[in-house]
């Protein structure tokens, strides 16, 4: 008996299949070279912002510049055409990516030094995690992701909450320091809080007066306990809840990854996988 013959791949399916899937010869072959692609771009540059290797071939860096440009252009097309719902895979984090790839260098000769943004490729070597099937990683970030995007309202009250500390601590510091030891504004006396907050410490403004050290000294503690903060929010947060495995399958309609090993339809668009 004659096995049933699966219908012809039609070639936005082709496409789908070897752009955005690693599970095939080719999907593998395709990713592979991307990440090449993406080192040598990104290594092309931070070549360029070198001075003496710019005045020596600086001619031969640009049309290398422009070369992965146009390969990333295509590629990026071919992802939206491939894809059932191409506005919203413009609109993912990765379609984000995709897009500020090749931006920059179309908008250089209008922006002098805008190419030097081209530096965000290095954003698209993510989908190492992919092409290598690190499935369990893709699950840990995703664990993260929605650990932090439940935070979020808990975090920004912490940041609003921070922001009036520094502010009535900016102020006060203003009060007791004053003009004659650098503190030559409010502005200025809270940007020496978000520096002393923060346990950086550049040291080019520190209190003088017995008062002020005083003050520097509560702030400084303060900044300890804080940092804390947001770490044990997102940690709780990522306590509530786990994740099963990850696949590595991408929604053939919007490019969505990061589905569950058992998922039957696209967590963001609702597309049958």
């Amino acid at each position: 008996m004659r096995e049933p013959q699966l219908p012809p791949q039609s070639l936005r399916q082709r496409l789908h299949e070897i752009i955005f899937e690693a599970d095939t010869p080719a999907g593998r072959a395709f990713d592979n070279a991307l990440l090449a692609c993406v080192a040598a771009s990104v290594a092309v540059v931070m070549l360029e912002s070198v001075a003496e290797v710019k005045a020596q071939y600086g001619r031969s860096l640009l049309a290398l510049e422009w070369i992965f440009t146009g390969i990333f252009t295509v590629e990026y097309a071919l992802r939206l055409y491939c894809v059932d719902k191409p506005l919203r895979y413009a609109t993912s984090f990765f379609g984000v990516v995709d897009l500020l790839a090749v931006l920059p260098s179309y908008l250089s000769p209008l922006l002098p030094g805008a190419q030097s943004l081209l530096v965000i490729r290095v954003l698209r070597m993510l989908r190492v995690f992919r092409v290598f099937k690190l499935a369990e990683y893709l699950s840990e970030s995703s664990e993260l992701w929605d650990a932090m995007r439940r935070s979020r309202r808990k975090i920004s009250i912490f940041l609003f909450t921070v922001t009036m500390i520094v502010v009535i601590v900016g102020a006060a510091m203003y009060l007791v320091e004053g003009p004659d030891h650098g503190f030559t504004s409010i502005p200025m006396s809270v940007y020496w809080a978000v520096v002393t907050l923060t346990t950086v410490g550049y040291g080019d403004i520190s209190p003088q007066t017995p008062l002020g050290r005083f003050l520097a000294v509560l702030v400084m503690l303060m900044g300890y306990g804080i940092i804390a903060v947001p770490t044990g929010i997102v940690t709780a947060e990522m306590s509530r809840r786990t994740h099963g495995p990850i696949t590595t399958q991408a929604c053939p309609a919007c490019g969505a990854e990061g589905h569950d090993h058992d998922a039957l339809f696209c967590r963001k668009c609702g597309a049958s996988l």
